[in-house]
């Protein structure tokens, strides 16, 4: 099991940025890959973007490529989500997860965190 914590959302004028964190416990960190995804009232879930097990490769949305970005310490077991520029469609709960897989499919991640809220004011 993996247990996750999501935090660092907030309220924030358009243009302005975020930092999303999430801290796992339980199974060795490094184990998996890390993804984000967002979910905005009456909307399905999205991808965000992804990151393999020890960070070398990287995976954004189209939305998101060239403002957010998402990294990883795995000394610290922890994963985090840059936003910059954001945008009022930027709005949404956002989730951390993990899974074997570096994927963008919402399916094959294993474990999610509760999620924090981003509103984007315009």
């Amino acid at each position: 099991q993996v247990q996750l914590v999501d935090s660092g959302g907030g309220l924030v004028q358009a243009g302005g940025s975020l930092r999303l964190s999430c801290a796992a416990s339980g199974r060795t960190f490094s184990n998996y890959a890390m993804g984000w995804f967002r979910q905005a009232p009456e909307k399905e879930r999205e991808f965000v973007a992804a990151i393999t097990r020890f960070g070398g490769s990287t995976y954004y949305a189209d939305s998101v490529k060239g403002r957010f970005t998402i990294s990883r310490d795995n000394a610290k077991n922890t994963v985090s989500l840059q936003m910059n520029s954001l945008k009022p469609e930027d709005t949404a709960v956002y989730y951390c997860a993990a899974g074997y897989q570096f994927t963008k499919v919402s399916g094959s991640y294993d474990y999610w965190g509760q999620g924090t809220q981003v509103t984007v004011s315009s």
